[in-house]
């Protein structure tokens, strides 16, 4: 006998594929489920079963070899008609099972079935965690009580789950409106820049730039931890020395070596700012025009903590040349200080370097 058609089926339909489970691959959260109720109710048959607009579909199964079956062979969708357990101790002197073909021999034997509905909250019901048996028989009250937990179990897995899925497109939405917030400054910036015939403040422009270019690295860099507080400082910086090397005059060649380390954000950010600006003023200062050369950037890390090496081969011009002001020896000494150390900076006659150490 197929089961009745009620007025909100269609809103629960939708609400089912809301949840995006559909045909989706085995999982050992639900088989989990399903082997254990299969043992602690002593049946050869548990499964959760999701009924869809023509169909049972099963998201695990324990002791049945089909994926789905028709609707009119669906015992689940008489289940998701009742607000509590639907039990039937003898499907073949029930009138909603008698001419089912799981249950009078033409596909199987199933003589007991017990289903508890998955409520959505929503109200709807989505389907059922329910067991069978080849023989007729009755559950105990605490058999009753376990169907029902397991039952609340899957469905807090199926919200569970559903919740990640929204949260993971809300990230993605939020990823794609800064970047192109970002992008839109960034883009003022070169405008405003391009319009100013005043050296020091384009020079500022170019710092704020290369400042905007490190948060938005900074936020693709959160969006991929797999870390809460901190983030993988060497991937961080690889992604700041790939934009600045972007801008490397020709012939001069930005070579890195950054050894895997873990920072918080605050210290990460103060760390790209001291690499970005000694990165953008050697390539701005250090090598005259046509002459090739190189900008060495390397981080280390042991127990006393992380230590940073800037450093070129250039014609040994320091930092504080940027602007004739010494904005990026500023920016620099600043971001020094918020990590609480100490920039050590220098010619050594075969050209110009930086060291930074950070203690554990």
């Amino acid at each position: 006998m197929k089961a009745e058609t009620v007025s909100t089926e269609e809103a629960r339909i939708s609400e089912l594929r809301a949840y995006g489970v559909l045909d989706t691959a085995a999982e050992a959260d639900f088989d989990d489920v399903v082997n254990l109720v299969a043992r602690l109710l002593d049946v050869p048959v548990a499964l959760v079963s999701l009924v869809d607009e023509d169909r049972q579909w099963f998201k695990a199964r324990f002791g049945f070899e089909v994926a789905e079956t028709p609707l009119n062979q669906a015992i689940c969708a008489h289940a998701i008609l009742a607000d509590d357990l639907m039990v039937v101790p003898d499907t073949l002197e029930d009138i909603r099972t008698a001419d089912n073909p799981l249950c009078c021999g033409e596909l199987a034997d199933m003589r007991f079935y017990a289903g508890a509905p998955l409520i959505a909250p929503s109200g709807h019901r989505l389907g059922t965690l329910c067991v069978l048996d080849r023989r007729p028989r009755e559950l105990t009250p605490v058999q009753h009580e376990v169907l029902r937990v397991m039952a609340a179990q899957v469905m807090r897995q199926l919200d569970l789950r559903r919740a990640l899925a929204a949260e993971e497109v809300l990230r993605k939405e939020i990823d794609h409106r800064v970047k192109n917030s970002l992008q839109t400054v960034e883009s003022l910036l070169r405008l405003y820049k391009t319009r100013s015939a005043d050296e020091q403040t384009r020079a500022i422009l170019d710092a704020v730039a290369r400042r905007i270019r490190s948060v938005s690295e900074l936020h693709r860099a959160l969006y991929q931890s797999d870390t809460v507080d901190d983030l993988h400082l060497d991937r961080y910086l690889a992604g700041i020395l790939a934009l600045l090397e972007q801008q490397a005059p020709e012939g001069v060649r930005l070579r890195y070596d950054l050894a895997p380390a873990l920072a918080s954000t605050d210290a990460a950010q103060a760390v790209a700012v001291i690499v970005s600006e000694f990165v953008a003023n050697t390539f701005k200062h250090a090598f005259a025009p046509g002459q090739s050369g190189e900008v060495f950037v390397t981080l280390q890390s042991d127990a006393s903590g992380l230590t940073l090496t800037c450093r070129d081969n250039g014609r040994g011009h320091t930092v504080e040349g940027t602007t004739g002001t010494g904005i990026g020896l500023r920016l620099m000494e600043a971001a020094a200080d918020q990590l609480g150390a100490r920039i050590a900076m220098g010619s050594d006659g075969a050209g110009y370097g930086l060291h930074l150490h950070l203690p554990a």
